[in-house]
């Protein structure tokens, strides 16, 4: 099978509607990190601006900032608190191109035309059939590995088991992950395990609670902050396995966000927030699939800086996201905070990657 990207479907701005737009209209910040009074806020969706007569797509979005500005052919999208004095916001807030903002959100037609008003099993939950978004995800990786950017973000339970954190690693180095985010945990239980075989002082394998096991991952904490950095804890050559150890190995972004629970924390963990999303968004801006496995904040901050297409090669393409978590209330969530495109897969996010590495490696 090969895996081809839907096409995207620009509008036909030869509509008299389209036409017949205002240029939007913007006004400039006059306070630091404050939007002017009716700013327009960004959704998920491509969004165009009628600048001197043309429209314009910007190259990266995210949902809930602003569009500025920035020339003729260039708007950039910005979070409030990252507003400049000067900044032109454009203002307005229908989507209709009446205030020269026309929101599209028919660029990647559904393959499916049977919507009946009424039918059984509608929302996804553990009663789907996954396997058709086993076999597009497949594709999709594949696609990606050489011609995008595959962003994971992951809860510590994924590096709960030794099967899981050996599909990661083998994933890692085959070149199905470009970038990894998550906080303090998932990356503290993953080098326990590598240093001592235990996450939360339980054995990775055989889930026996090892005695005084609940020093262990403070144990590994110290250890790396003594050590400096995790690049030189890995270099001592205590480390056995892992996704920490696979990531740095193969030199791939590892963002960890810091969180108010973290014990420690280890080097790299990114404690003041906003440096925190930033250093995520950046790897948001270049995402063109998303796998969130098994984090429910994680996963919601991740999806609200996703929008549901990027560019690449002057082309405007989908970001596909997936949240996959065996708990309905999480996969649900955050579709409940606008991130209306994620696919959903109510699953164990180890019996996920397993499927995931069975089916993209051959050993």
């Amino acid at each position: 099978m090969n895996f081809e990207l839907p096409q995207f479907i620009a509008p036909n701005f030869n509509q008299d509607f389209l036409i017949d737009a205002p240029n939007c209209t913007t006004i400039e910040v006059i306070k630091e990190g404050v939007a002017p009074k009716n700013y327009h806020a960004m959704s998920i969706y491509p969004e165009y601006f009628k600048i001197n007569g043309n429209w314009v797509l910007p190259v990266e979005s995210r949902m809930d900032c602003v569009p500025v500005v920035v020339t003729n052919n260039k708007i950039e999208v910005v979070e409030f608190r990252n507003l400049n004095i000067g900044d032109k916001v454009v203002v307005g807030r229908t989507e209709d191109a009446s205030e020269g903002i026309y929101v599209y959100t028919k660029g990647f037609k559904s393959k499916s035309k049977n919507k009946d008003t009424f039918a059984f099993r509608s929302r996804r939950s553990r009663e789907t059939a996954f396997s058709k978004d086993y076999d597009e995800l497949y594709e999709i990786l594949k696609y990606d590995r050489e011609h995008g950017h595959i962003v994971w973000v992951l809860g510590p339970a994924v590096v709960f088991d030794y099967d899981t954190r050996k599909a990661l690693s083998l994933l890692i180095e085959k070149g199905y992950v470009h970038a990894i985010m998550a906080g303090n945990a998932m990356a503290t239980h993953d080098l326990e395990a590598g240093l001592l075989g235990t996450a939360l002082g339980q054995n990775i394998y055989t889930q026996e609670s090892i005695p005084m096991g609940h020093y262990n991952h403070l144990d590994l904490i110290n250890e790396a902050r003594r050590a400096g950095s995790l690049e030189n804890l890995i270099a001592e050559g205590n480390i056995k396995d892992g996704v920490v150890r696979t990531c740095i190995e193969n030199t791939i972004p590892l963002i960890l966000a810091g969180s108010i629970r973290d014990d420690g924390p280890l080097p790299p963990v990114i404690a003041n927030v906003y440096k925190a999303q930033d250093a995520m968004r950046t790897q948001a801006r270049k995402a063109t699939t998303v796998i969130c496995l098994a984090t429910t904040l994680h996963t919601i901050a991740t999806g609200n800086m996703t929008p549901s297409y990027t560019i690449r090669d002057n082309k405007v393409r989908p970001v596909y996201i997936y949240n996959v978590d065996i708990s309905e209330f999480a996969t649900n969530k955050l579709g409940d905070r606008g991130s209306l495109e994620v696919k959903t897969i109510v699953a164990n996010v180890q019996d996920f990657m397993v499927h995931l590495k069975n089916n993209l490696i051959s050993l």
